[in-house]
């Protein structure tokens, strides 16, 4: 082994794994939106929005990665596990990440699989319209909500019902869903209000994602009894 690839090797090889995981994903992000940009004719109009995405993913897979669920009874677990897939579907179904097709619009939609490249995190987005379900699959949006979940499984199993970051975690969808809401509130709010909410929309999801994931993280920990020495 040379010098030089001792000298880089011989330090990685010293971080923790979450340290060593985290920079392989980061490593793998930056060459995606390089090679992304490179290959096609998409230019960077605002670089918040090309960043937002791997926000999401890296704060929930570090997240993910430092919480234990406590040890519990497997009725326990059953519990927490089934509130939290219903609470991944909650934030699924408020973002428009799953839908139901009811009524006559069903005839409107064109059916089948749908794939669409995007910039790494926004995409590649696969979508599919069925005559009773409709699902997009957006990568940051998906990873963010399973992590979201897995962290209130976390808290649930942890005895430590953390409802203030649970309702952080509906609000980071509620955030993205603005541009929705807002077509229905124009004619109360007016049209500079909404247009405000629905250029800030990712941001604040974006935050409120970050906030609740902070919260459902920490909560665990904070709940947990401690030892007093006689």
């Amino acid at each position: 082994m040379s010098y030089w690839t001792a000298s880089v090797v011989g330090p990685y090889r010293r971080l923790s794994a979450e340290l060593r995981l985290l920079l392989a994903l980061v490593a793998f992000e930056v060459l995606a939106l390089v090679g992304y940009f490179a290959l096609t004719d998409a230019t960077v109009t605002n670089p918040r929005y090309v960043l937002y995405p791997f926000v999401w993913i890296n704060v929930g897979a570090v997240a993910v990665l430092r919480t234990t669920p406590a040890s519990a009874t497997r009725h326990v677990r059953l519990v927490a596990a089934t509130v939290a897939v219903l609470y991944f579907l909650a934030l699924a179904a408020l973002a428009g990440l799953v839908g139901l097709e009811l009524g006559a619009h069903t005839h409107s939609h064109v059916h089948g699989f749908q794939f669409t490249m995007a910039a790494p995190g926004w995409g590649p987005r696969v979508g599919y319209a069925g005559s009773l379900v409709t699902v997009n699959f957006v990568p940051y949006r998906v990873l963010g909500y399973l992590a979201l979940s897995y962290l209130v499984y976390a808290t649930l199993v942890d005895a430590a019902a953390a409802v203030l970051s649970g309702v952080l975690g509906l609000a980071s969808c509620i955030g993205c869903s603005f541009p929705i809401a807002g077509s229905l509130a124009a004619g109360a709010v007016g049209g500079t209000g909404v247009v405000a909410l629905e250029t800030l929309s990712i941001d604040i999801s974006t935050l409120v994602f970050v906030g609740a994931v902070a919260l459902l993280a920490v909560r665990p920990r904070l709940r947990r009894p401690t030892t007093h020495r006689s």
